[in-house]
């Protein structure tokens, strides 16, 4: 595309002034400007010209607002980028419009563009236009004087940007500006005030006149201009103002004291910007004039002032500037009233906010020389000046009414201070110097109640920040509260502080003791019972006793259901007991006695209401059905009360909650009833008296009629109203309600006419409502009444499931577009447009056939309708995006046009957004698009938008700002980031913002991490946080990851390199590191960084790209050091967990310079220092937790190998197991018992996890044969030097006897809390029954290495115990004793046994979801240790071990893990090798019984010896054989019919593939099987047809063929001879498939193949199955391969398998005897040796020798024919044998010389009856 085509507009487009025109004029200028930058200069000077006659000529045709910002913008450019001689000339042009007299409206426009374009060329171009800049001032001035409000603030955001782009060349005209634009400071536009604001923002930075001699006339201007004035105005004014004020303070610009400046803001905030004697008549008056807008723009300054001066200015000066600022609330002109002082306090809060905790780091936060002597100094005066005031003295009354709020305000920025910090704040309070806990106790007696509770609320920010203080002060007050019952002022102060610090409990997870919720129901008892001893405190007494008892249901169920007894005693005791009692009461008791009972009724009844719903619905019903008169008589008297028009209206309290959230922006940019009767006549007494009143006391009534009436509908919402006779007046009153002039009335009856109609549920009363709503658009012809009906128009179907008629919706869209273009009446306008985009979301998929009319008036009105109207464009955002959402996904598929006419929309949005909602709504709609149709969103243009954006002040844009980036990042995080370092990169350095100066240097990320660092929003904290995520997340696959750790490097560098307390971190083998660019963050930031380090660690581990971190190891192991150090205890676990991390993810990988050393064996120094603080005493138990878990990983990790370095962490885990052995008796009472389970468990479970590992590591390492290698005596043989594993085991072993009850008990714990919740339980070693529910928790996360360890224990213990003595008990319950006496030892251990063996079986029923595979694995692994251990008597219960293989069959079929199935498979193993030894055992016992040989048969053993058949679930070899098939069926589905058939196109020729791991599980089960018959009497062997299971195998015999060989030759040598002819066929035939295998590949195990078919052969002796000759030959031409073989094993079988073959007559291959003979004889001769190599030769040799010599002596007579003929065949076979049966005889006849006289004494010796028995 050439030049001209790109950037100039056809010239057809010019000629159309319709909507269409200006489209397609705003998208060309759009395009112009985004193409602009990137044309060479000699092509823009080419077509300079035209394009300058095609701006020239939009100039002149009226554009509309969004037009002429972005031809100012194009012109601008232009003029910039190309020949700049024309501009002064355009100048020129534009002053000539603007000097126009043409006041018509179609001149108004093209003078608003001149103005807009004369501020964008000046301010591009600068200093190049300096001649016409004063004509062009003074036009400009002129024209300010008679412009209306939209020509007013063009005006002045024209002057901006001239004085911004001249600078100090327009140092002339800077006092008429000053003048000019001071006057529009008070415009009645609030548009023109923020335009006038912003003008003189920029001429303060050249203009010095006006922080230092117009200051004071600056500063009152600004008062003024606060009056009335809405969000945005008073944020631009308090911005003017707080930097005039700053620049002020500056040493060289003035010579202003803080002092002085303070009295400026002090004369405002009590005066505003009126005189002196109206101040005074304000004060004789007693009320205030001053705004509360006035007061919060003042706050905002000082905000302003402070960020603006910097942290080193408010370290320096901290102490006089927050003095003077308590000056604002401490003065009694600003407590006139409550709602004054309440206004004033919020004003104080926000200064002290931003100065102590957006300005100060966390350092300066809790420096010791700061913070405490500021607050410690200030509340100890006002302490003092309270306790020396007199009470009678009305003016130190007054001082101490005043001095109360300036006290309020310190106590709650220190809480909100302490919270910040966290356990941070741990050296601020236990600086003794400083005493400042105890300060904050002392205000607890101040006279001020309101003092007291924020007294109490700091308490209770002190213990949440701080949880080990909370016991402590809560011991304290309550102390206090018991000795001051007498004084009101401390019963009410310290039982607040109770109060605050029981409920502060359940805002950490350490919790309190119970006895702590026990203590205080006790002192509410005393409290309640003690209040009518002393009519002076009864009051208190009663307040503070239910307040007591309310907050101890904060603690929890747990804690409530123990004590709930109590609780409903004091709650009956309350109320009158009956009718009677009742009638007593109201005859008797003056004003104070029912004060009193009815505050302890309302504590009752809201104790019950908010904590036990049942309790409260009994007593409210008991209330209701007593008396229905009693109802009649209340609500009248609630009638009569709403309907008094006295009262003062607060619409703001009652309205919001009742109206819909979707409404609000329209106002403020920034029953189940039985008493039906009741009902119609409350309404008809509302109506009336709404009727009967007119002006300001109308609008109160019916604001406290309409609130309640819309509260009822909104609780009661789905259930009917009633009778139709409640309709009538119920809308009347509404309607009453939506033609009101209250906004917010309008918005609540919307929404209560909305409610009703769901209520109602009436189709017809749906439409009747809505041609009411018609009648009165028809009718109605002010702006209150027609944007009240129309708003309920819109809201009318929000709960009736949207809108089904397309006609009805044909009739309210037409509607609702005729209002929407009434510019005369912008109101309506707005609330119009509102109520169809209400429209557009209920009506759905109907709304597609008025898509297109509704997307061009939308554009329609964004370009034409003026920017002072920013309700409009917030309107028109709202129908924009619910278009967007209408349309969806089919964006993508629509017609282009639509498609970019909603673009388009979106980009005017956002182009011309003059407020805030706007701003934020156009990025919503952007966001919209991205998600709908991504590839038609620019990003180039869209994130530069959204990085300008990041650091405003508005929390609604920034929010919308992170969920759009959010989102996109998602998608194009590497794109986005790039984009947005190459706009700070644009930007120049003198310009550019600390954000900018962060994206420069840090990217996109640090800039966020700076946001996070600020933000206080929990929301926006959620985004920022999931938004690094994500580009976290994409930094591994970009290749970026070490771009992302420096950055969270530089994160945490900052506060950790300089505290005093830690490590050096060079001395421990780090290195020395830059200094980090960012200062002072908070540790949740660097916790946010560290968790990211964390997730980088865990997702390369997942991903199997650990390497990419290897070069950043060292940083990584400092990054987790520095975290685990810190004084934060959050940031102290997520340091832990990333050192978890480190560790499990490099813990394998070895250093390549060193072999045999790993990577992370140089950092052991690190990871001890880094764990040393985690087991101080004073640590946290969750901490201490964490640690734990840390310690085992990196001794089991087998990276340390010197058992010294090993000794010192583990040194840490005997500091731990002391600590929960002796109990540490004052952590016990700090936390609750959960917390002390948690870390006792932890430590357990660390244990446990390092005996596992040291007792694998020393089988590993040491060929120990027998059990008692694992006791301690053994283990100390074996020392460090030569294992490791066993070095290991030596440092446990001298724990082990304490750890073993530990871990018994630990296990009966676990136990008991599996047991059924009806089951009583009355605690455990480890738990109390009132923690119950919490320890579970814990104990589902530990028992399970628990478990394993305990079985290990149990196995290397045998039967031996050693006693140890506890500090604390190790069991509940009696383990190992009974009632009756002691048990013996060996009973004890079986019992020990049952435990492990019930735990792992129970998990095993029924594994939950949670760590279920590492739980399983540690079960199936104790059960395999278990049947390990000699003496356990599992394999002689049949039924038990029935039971155990179900189960394992269960797991087989429901684990799909191969691990898991494989230790499935072995522990089937051991169960049925253990059977069969008792098999044997028994068999054994039997034959060597006396008189058994005598006997003419044996007792039988084994299964099925009864009937012969095996019975399921109490059959052993039943239950293996399910889970061997389980095992074949599911690797082999071919095997059954029904699963065969899932195997889509496998046809039944095709080899299924299996994994090796399948593979060996598959001959694990066939080996299994192989071993069942011996289980099986003969009987049950006939009944078991193992032939048959096992045939079917061999389809897929190339998968595992020597298993199924092997398990063929002991499934023929262990059935009965025949018994199975069907069987011996099929295996015939499958045999004859081996014997064709030819395949290398397909190698089988030639001596495992030649024993199988011999054991074949003879198993089927006497049958006919191998004599067909197939199966002949092939056997025959095996055999002799096997003769020819050279592998010493196969020929090794030789003779064993002649002498098998040749010694059964019967055998199937005597038929071909002669063929057999000729081929075994020269196979037995060539094993025989000569005389000389006979002497010599090896024993093996020597034995094969005469096995064959043998042989050949008796194949000789039994074949004579046979043997003759090879002889003389082959005459050196003759030689041979002859040689060798000489050499034989001759040793025969010397052996019986030599033999004879030992034999003869030996048959001396022997006795002639050899006894069974040994009786000696």
């Amino acid at each position: 595309m050439s030049v001209l085509e790109r950037l100039l507009l056809a010239e057809e487009v010019l000629q159309l002034n319709d909507p269409v025109g200006a489209e397609a004029v705003f998208s060309w200028l759009n395009r112009l400007k985004n193409q602009l930058p990137l044309t060479e200069k000699a092509e823009i000077k080419k077509i300079q010209r035209r394009l300058l006659d095609q701006l020239s000529t939009i100039l002149i045709g009226s554009p509309g607002p969004p037009v002429r910002v972005q031809l100012a913008d194009c012109l601008a450019l232009l003029f910039h980028l190309g020949d700049p001689l024309h501009c002064s000339l355009f100048v020129e042009k534009c002053n000539d419009i603007i000097r126009n007299k043409d006041d018509s409206p179609s001149a108004l426009p093209s003078r608003l563009a001149a103005v807009a374009c004369l501020g964008s060329l000046f301010e591009q171009l600068g200093r190049m236009l300096s001649g016409s800049s004063k004509e062009t001032f003074t036009n400009l001035l002129r024209a300010l004087k008679n412009a209306e409000s939209q020509g007013r603030c063009e005006i002045l955001g024209s002057l901006e940007k001239m004085l911004r782009g001249l600078g100090p060349l327009a140092a002339p005209v800077h006092r008429d500006i000053y003048k000019s634009a001071r006057t529009c400071l008070t415009d009645r536009s609030m548009c023109v005030r923020c335009a006038a604001a912003k003008c003189l923002l920029e001429l303060q930075k050249e203009a010095l006149f006006l922080s230092s001699s117009e200051l004071e006339h600056m500063s009152t201007a600004c008062f003024r201009a606060f009056e009335g004035s809405l969000s945005s105005v008073s944020v631009s004014v308090s911005e003017l103002l707080g930097s005039l004020l700053a620049t002020a303070l500056q040493p060289k610009r003035g010579a202003v004291s803080l002092e002085e400046v303070m009295d400026l803001l002090l004369g405002g905030f009590i005066r505003g910007g009126v005189g002196f004697l109206r101040a005074s008549g304000d004060k004789l008056k007693g009320t205030s004039s001053v705004s509360k807008e006035v007061r919060l723009g003042i706050a905002q300054t000082c905000v302003v002032l402070v960020w603006s001066l910097g942290s080193s200015w408010v370290e320096q000066n901290l102490s006089p500037f927050l003095t003077l600022v308590l000056e604002l609330v401490s003065h009694s002109r600003s407590t006139l009233s409550p709602s004054d002082a309440v206004l004033s306090r919020g004003c104080v809060s926000l200064v002290l906010r931003a100065a102590l905790g957006g300005v100060l780091g966390e350092k300066a936060q809790s420096s010791a020389e700061i913070m405490p002597f500021f607050f410690n100094s200030i509340i100890h005066d006002f302490v003092v000046e309270s306790s020396l005031s007199d009470a009678a003295d009305p003016r130190a009354s007054s001082d101490m009414f005043s001095s109360q709020h300036a006290l309020i305000c310190v106590l709650l920025e220190l809480g909100a201070l302490l919270l910040g910090l966290g356990s941070s704040a741990a050296p601020l309070l236990s600086d003794p110097t400083t005493a400042l806990v105890d300060s904050v106790v002392a205000v607890l007696l101040h006279p001020s109640a309101a003092v007291r509770l924020a007294g109490s609320w700091c308490l209770r920010c002190v213990a949440v920040a701080m949880p080990s203080q909370n016991a402590v002060l809560l011991d304290r007050c309550a102390e206090r509260l018991t000795a001051l019952k007498s004084n009101p002022e401390a019963v009410s102060g310290f039982g607040f502080a109770v109060c605050a610090l029981v409920s502060a409990a359940q805002h950490h997870n350490l919790g309190l003791p119970h006895s702590k919720g026990k203590m205080v129901l006790s002192l509410a008892e005393s409290l309640l019972r003690s209040a009518s001893q002393n009519s002076r405190i009864s009051l208190q007494r009663t307040q503070v006793g239910w307040m007591l008892l309310a907050s101890l249901t904060t603690l929890g169920p747990s804690v409530v259901e123990v004590l709930l007894s109590r609780l409903l005693l004091l709650c009956r005791c309350v109320f009158p007991a009956s009718l009677r009692e009742q009638d007593m009461e109201l005859r008797r008791g003056d004003y104070f006695t029912w004060q009193v009972t009815l505050e302890g009724r309302s504590g009752a009844l809201c104790g019950m209401y908010n904590h036990i719903p049942g309790f409260s619905i009994s007593y409210c019903f008991l209330f209701s059905s007593s008396s229905s008169e009693s109802f009649g008589l209340v609500m009248n008297q609630l009638v009569s009360d709403l309907c008094n028009q006295d009262q003062p209206c607060s619409e703001l309290t009652l309205m919001p909650s009742l109206c819909s959230p979707d409404d609000l922006c329209l106002i403020s940019p920034s029953l189940n009833d039985p008493y039906h009767a009741f009902t119609h006549q409350i309404l008809e007494q509302f109506v009336d008296s709404v009727n009967q009143l007119k002006g300001q006391k109308q609008q109160t009534v019916q604001t406290h009629v309409c609130a309640a009436f819309c509260s009822v509908l909104k609780v009661h919402s789905r259930s009917p109203l009633g009778p139709s006779e409640l309709r009538p007046p119920a809308l009347s009153l509404l309607w009453g309600a939506l033609e009101g002039s209250s906004l917010l009335l309008r918005c609540a009856a919307a929404e209560g006419l909305a409610r009703l109609v769901q209520s109602v549920n009436d189709s017809a009363f749906t439409v009747s409502a809505a041609l009411l709503c018609f009648d009165r658009l028809k009718l109605s012809r002010d702006a209150a009444s027609r944007c009240g009906v129309s708003l309920a128009l819109g809201a009318l179907y929000r709960y009736q499931g949207g809108i089904s008629s397309a006609q009805h919706l044909s009739t309210c869209v037409g509607v609702l577009f005729t209002l929407s273009q009434d510019i005369t009446c912008p109101e309506v306008q707005a609330w119009a447009l509102h109520s169809l985009s209400l429209i557009m979301d209920f009506s759905g998929g109907l709304f597609r056939l008025h898509l297109e009319p509704c997307v061009s008036l939308v554009l329609r009105l964004l370009l034409s309708s003026p920017q002072t109207h920013p309700e409009v464009h917030l309107s028109l955002g709202r129908c924009l995006q619910a278009l967007i959402t209408c349309l969806g996904p089919d964006l993508q598929g629509t017609s282009a046009s639509l498609r970019d006419s909603i673009s388009l929309g979106s980009l005017v949005l956002q182009s011309s957004s003059v407020s805030l909602l706007v701003q934020s709504r156009s990025i919503s709609c952007l966001q919209q698009l991205h998600m709908f149709c991504p590839a038609h969103v620019d990003l180039r243009y869209l994130v530069p938008s959204l990085c300008v954006s990041l650091s405003h002040w508005s929390l609604l844009l920034r929010r919308s700002v992170i969920s759009c980036l959010r989102q996109i990042v998602q998608r194009d995080a590497l794109e986005v980031s790039e984009l947005a370092v190459s706009l700070a990169k644009e930007q120049p350095s003198k310009e550019a913002s600390p954000l900018e100066y962060m994206l420069r240097e840090l990217g996109l990320e640090g800039a966020l991490f700076s946001l996070l660092d600020r933000e206080t929003d929990p929301g926006l904290i959620q985004d920022l946080d999931q938004t690094l995520g994500f580009m976290m997340v994409s930094s591994l696959s970009s290749g970026r990851v070490g771009q992302w750790l420096r950055l969270c490097r530089d994160v945490l560098s900052d506060s950790s390199e300089e505290e005093e307390e830690r490590e050096d971190w060079s001395s421990l083998g780090g290195r020395s590191e830059t200094v980090s660019s960012f200062s002072a963050l908070r540790w949740s930031t660097r916790r946010i960084a560290v968790e990211s380090v964390c997730t980088v660690i865990q997702t390369c581990a997942k991903n199997g790209t650990t390497d990419l971190l290897v070069p950043r190891l060292g940083d990584l192991v400092r990054m987790a050091f520095m975290a685990s150090t810190d004084h934060s205890a959050p940031l102290r676990l997520s340091g832990l967990q990333t050192l978890l991390e480190i560790i499990r993810s490099f813990s394998s990988i070895e250093e390549p310079e060193f072999p045999g050393h790993f990577l992370l064996e140089q950092y052991q120094a690190n990871v001890g220092a880094a764990l040393r603080p985690a087991f101080a005493p004073d640590a946290p138990p969750d901490v201490t937790a964490k640690a734990c878990q840390v310690c085992s990983a990196w001794i089991c990790s087998g990276v340390v190998s010197d058992l010294r370095d090993l000794r010192r962490v583990h040194q840490l885990l005997v500091s731990s197991l002391s600590k929960i052995q002796t109990g540490q008796e004052s952590n016990s009472q700090l936390y609750s018992e959960a917390a002390a389970t948690m870390e006792t468990l932890a430590v357990l479970k660390a244990w446990a996890q390092v005996y596992i590992v040291a007792v694998q590591r020393s089988k590993v390492t040491s060929d120990w044969s027998t059990d008692s290698s694992f006791t301690t005596s053994a283990a100390n043989d074996v020392t460090a030097s030569e294992s490791e594993g066993a070095g290991l085991l030596e440092l446990v072993q001298s724990d082990l006897p304490t750890l073993s009850r530990l871990w018994l008990a630990a296990l009966q714990d676990h136990a008991t809390l599996s047991l059924p919740p009806e089951q009583h339980m009355t605690g455990g070693s480890f738990f109390s029954p009132e923690m119950m529910h919490q320890a579970r928790v814990h104990f589902c996360s530990s028992w399970a290495p628990i478990l394993h360890a305990s079985a290990l224990w149990l196995h290397s213990t045998g039967l031996k115990d050693t006693p140890v003595h506890l500090s604390r008990p190790a069991t509940p319950t009696s383990l190992g004793h009974s009632g009756g006496g002691a048990k013996s030892l060996e009973d004890v251990s079986e019992e020990r046994l049952h435990l492990i063996l019930g735990v792992a079986v129970q998990f095993l029923c029924s594994p939950h979801s949670e760590n279920q595979m590492e739980n399983i694995m540690s079960c199936l692994e104790a059960l395999q240790v278990l049947l390990d251990i000699p003496w356990n008597r599992i394999s002689n219960d049949q039924s038990l071990s029935v039971e155990l293989l179900s189960v394992l069959h269960r797991l087989m079929v429901t684990r799909e893990s191969e691990e898991v199935q494989s230790s499935v498979v072995d522990l089937l193993k051991r169960i049925v090798c253990a059977a069969q030894e008792h098999v044997r055992e028994k068999r054994h016992s039997a034959e060597v019984d006396d008189g058994a040989a005598e006997k003419e048969t044996l007792p039988v053993f084994g299964e099925g010896r009864d009937t012969g058949g095996l019975v399921p679930g109490q059959s052993l070899v039943f239950s293996a054989l399910q889970i061997c098939l389980c095992v074949l069926v599911r690797k082999l589905p071919k095997l059954s019919p029904t699963l065969s058939g899932t195997k889509t196109g496998t046809t039944g020729d095709e080899v299924w593939s299996l994994s090796q791991s399948d593979c060996a599980l598959v001959s694990s089960a066939l080996f299994v099987l192989s071993e069942l018959p011996s289980l099986c009497s003969p009987e049950g062997q006939t009944h078991t047809p193992l032939s048959l299971v096992i045939s079917p195998l061999f389809s897929d015999w190339l998968l595992c063929l020597e298993a199924l060989i092997f398990v063929l030759q002991e499934v023929c040598r262990s059935c009965p001879q025949a018994s199975d002819t069907q069987g011996y066929w099929r295996m015939g035939g499958h045999l004859t498939h081996f014997l064709f295998v030819d395949d290398p590949e397909l190698a089988v195990d030639q001596v495992t193949l030649l024993r199988a078919l011999a054991q074949f052969l003879l198993s089927s002796s006497g049958s006919d199955i191998c004599g067909v000759s197939p199966l002949c030959s092939l056997s025959l031409d095996k055999f002799t391969c096997a003769m020819d073989s050279k592998d010493p094993q196969v020929t090794g079988t030789r003779p064993g398998l002649s002498q098998r073959l040749n010694q059964d007559k019967n055998c199937p291959l005597s038929v071909l005897g002669s063929v057999l003979v000729s081929l075994v004889l020269p196979l037995l001769v060539s094993f025989l040796l000569d005389e000389n190599a006979l002497s010599s030769t090896p024993s093996a040799s020597r034995s094969l020798h005469d096995s064959a010599l043998k042989d050949l002596m008796r194949i000789g007579p039994q074949h004579p024919v046979v043997f003759r003929s090879v002889m003389s065949s082959y005459p050196e076979l003759k030689s041979r044998l002859e040689a060798a049966i000489k050499v034989n005889q001759e040793q025969l006849r010397s052996k019986p010389s030599s033999e004879a006289s030992p034999r003869g004494q030996s048959s001396a010796k022997t006795p002639s009856i050899t006894l069974k028995t040994n009786f000696l």
